[in-house]
């Protein structure tokens, strides 16, 4: 039977869609950029009301290019970066901006939660470590802070659940973003554990119910048929976390597949059955089987993100030109890297420009450059900064390595700047393993339509995704290269150690210069 699927995804930075037949083939593809709201040191969001109004324009604008009539669309799937939270009303309206995955401000809480929890409990629930980035930390923070917005939330919501409830009506959470509400969410059992909950004063009732991913939730309404141009009645299925999105649409079904990504943040995905789980890493539900799959995910907060802060703060007036000129600033850039040798001439940067996550935890810590001389460019800049997250990302995998966790080699790069041939060769030469790039650039929009297919069944369960993934451009590790890569990892291990006492200081210097500056009342 003849057929279309469309897939949407809400990263950090913006939101993209694409439209597939049946057969793999891309028709339709849209991408919009949307703004970081940064009020505060460690506040990082989104007005959700962009989320609604990007969707409608990207779909639109997707349909169009593939010339597709949208009661030809047989499922729709969306996926998110994570974690987020949009809270809504009981009219679903969005109360105060979303938080994204970059926000740090919940320290107090998660103090709070270590000495009246406990971090061990909360990881025998979780199977995560406690952070401050789950969703019922930030509730806590509004519980607190602001306690009379607090008490209009009617749910706590992902970006992808946002969409969804635009699209359907309902209100929906499905068991891969459940895992990043965290502290009493627990994974194994798929529930809310009650007793930490009436600890912390947080009620489940602001959650949403509990689905499958693979699960059809919902039909698009006829007000969303009207916004979006698809066709009311279209199945919409409950939807997955973005990193899932991204490696299920190339090929990573089978237990010990791995591949990586260098979006917003760098990660990389270890896909298995077993219920293990590292205590420095993040662990989620996989899309394939929500109930009785995993995937383990090392992240360095700041991966892609690094180059676009570069981007948009020391290439403004590339940026200028290639809106003139259509000139794709960042090849610029890597073209300047590339001029650079390994090691950046002795420039080493430390990536954390909004903390860090796996394996140090660190909320406090802050980018560094060190080294720096007159003789150093911009380019060299650059390169230390792909340099950066590469050290970021083996301090990870080592650790993966000697803990004997499987993995299916060549690693297998995907999304977001793996694009670049040099950042590929820097991170095959550091993680000394060898490595592949996925052909078709669609990203996580490909793998929630192939999600919508398997919710719709017009697909019998994720095979093809295998079926439909080229790797090209492999690459091995060069012995040399490595050696000297090892020197500067450790370099770079050490100054985190030599600052990271500062790093609080630092904190508290910053708050009370901001109090310092504030007008008084």
């Amino acid at each position: 039977m003849a057929g279309f699927l469309l897939g949407i995804d809400y990263g950090t930075g913006g939101a993209k869609t694409t439209i597939i037949d049946t057969q793999g083939r891309v028709l339709g593809y849209a991408f919009e950029e949307y703004p970081f709201i940064t009020p505060h040191p460690g506040w990082s969001e989104h007005d959700p009301h962009l989320y609604w109004e990007i969707a409608c324009r990207i779909i639109r604008r997707a349909l169009e290019e593939a010339g597709v009539e949208p009661a030809e669309i047989r499922g729709v799937a969306a996926s998110s970066a994570l974690p987020s939270m949009v809270m809504v009303d009981e009219d679903g309206e969005p109360i105060h901006n979303a938080y994204n995955l970059l926000d740090k401000r919940a320290t107090a809480q998660v103090q709070w939660l270590k000495e009246n929890v406990g971090e061990e409990r909360i990881f025998e629930v979780t199977k995560n470590r406690l952070d401050d980035h789950p969703t019922i930390v930030n509730l806590m923070w509004e519980k607190e802070n602001r306690p009379d917005s607090f008490r209009r939330i009617h749910k706590a919501l992902t970006i992808d659940g946002f969409i969804t409830l635009r699209l359907t009506g309902r209100y929906t959470l499905h068991y891969s973003g459940a895992a990043f509400y965290g502290v009493a969410y627990n994974l194994l059992e798929r529930r809310f554990d009650e007793g930490i909950l009436d600890r912390i004063g947080i009620s489940a009732d602001l959650f949403p119910p509990l689905h499958r991913c693979e699960d059809v939730i919902g039909e698009v309404t006829p007000q969303a048929a009207e916004q979006t141009g698809l066709a009311a009645g279209t199945p919409v299925a409950a939807g997955q976390v973005d990193c899932n999105a991204g490696w299920v649409g190339a090929g990573a079904i089978e237990d010990g597949d791995v591949q990586m990504n260098l979006g917003t943040c760098g990660n990389f995905g270890i896909v298995h059955r077993q219920p293990t789980f590292h205590p420095a890493m993040i662990a989620f539900p996989y899309t394939t089987d929500s109930t009785s799959t995993y995937i383990t995910v090392p992240t360095t907060m700041t991966g892609g993100q690094l180059i676009r802060y570069m981007r948009d703060r020391f290439y403004v007036a590339e940026v200028v030109r290639e809106q003139e000129e259509g000139r794709d600033t960042y090849d610029l850039m890597n073209r300047e890297a590339e001029d650079v040798p390994p090691g950046s001439e002795g420039l080493v940067v430390l990536p954390f420009l909004m903390g860090e996550r796996t394996p140090i935890w660190d909320v406090y810590a802050r980018a560094a450059i060190f080294g720096l001389s007159l003789n150093h460019t911009r380019g060299h800049v650059v390169r230390a900064m792909m340099e950066s997250v590469a050290y970021a990302l083996y301090d990870s995998f080592r650790l993966m390595k000697e803990g004997g966790w499987k993995m299916n080699l060549p690693l297998v790069a995907n999304e977001g700047g793996a694009k670049s041939l040099l950042w590929r060769r820097i991170i095959t030469d550091t993680l000394n393993v060898p490595t592949v790039l996925v052909k078709r650039r669609t990203g996580a929009p490909y793998g929630d339509a192939i999600l919508a297919g398997v919710a719709a069944g017009v697909f019998l369960d994720f095979s093809v995704a295998r079926q439909w993934t080229e790797l090209v451009e492999p690459m091995e590790p060069d012995p040399a290269h490595n050696a000297l890569y090892m020197d500067y990892f450790r370099l770079y291990k050490s100054l985190y150690e030599h600052v990271k006492g500062d790093y609080r200081t630092l904190a508290d210097l910053r708050a009370r210069s901001l109090e310092a500056v504030r007008p008084q009342e």
